[in-house]
């Protein structure tokens, strides 16, 4: 094979990373984009050069005006989008906040209409059915203290239960 052909061949995705925070009740944080009708996780865009994990310190600092410690990889999620093609979406562990971190909170305003907790049984109303996936696989992956590898927001068909369709 040339090597153009290889190239030409080769996965060029976009990336993005989030972080998961916690309050005191264990609900997540969740951000209210002005351009999106559903609601987020926090962070964004990897760009070029730059880290997963230092692609979400940054974002969660843009979008949220704190600088938490970020925590493990919980999730990374093969998500193929027919409009914007391959995506790779990494979601860490940002852990619980404390009440000075909370009470530093700004939302972003030029991007960010709300950054609000809400519990997890409330995820499959407030997000686009993949990412709701995706943060309820990643709360899992945090409880059992190691990351998992997902497509389209599920575990492959392979590593599924078989009584799974």
């Amino acid at each position: 094979m040339a090597e153009n052909e290889h190239e030409q061949r080769m996965a060029t995705p976009r990336m993005a990373a989030g972080a998961l925070f916690f309050d005191d009740q264990d609900q997540v944080l969740l951000v209210k984009p002005s351009y999106k009708p559903k609601w987020e996780i926090p962070g964004g865009y990897i760009e070029r050069g730059e880290s997963p994990l230092a692609a979400c310190r940054r974002e969660v600092e843009e979008e949220l005006g704190i600088t938490p410690a970020i925590g493990p990889l919980l999730v990374v999620d093969w998500a193929p989008s027919e409009a914007e093609g391959d995506k790779v979406l990494y979601v860490f562990d940002g852990g619980q906040l404390c009440p000075e971190q909370l009470a530093r909170i700004n939302p972003a305003s030029d991007e960010l209409l709300a950054a609000e907790f809400h519990h997890a049984d409330k995820l499959d109303e407030l997000l686009i059915p993949r990412l709701s996936r995706r943060v309820k696989a990643a709360i899992t992956a945090r409880a059992l203290a190691h990351s998992v590898y997902l497509e389209h927001g599920e575990l492959p068909k392979d590593e599924r239960d078989p009584a799974t369709p």
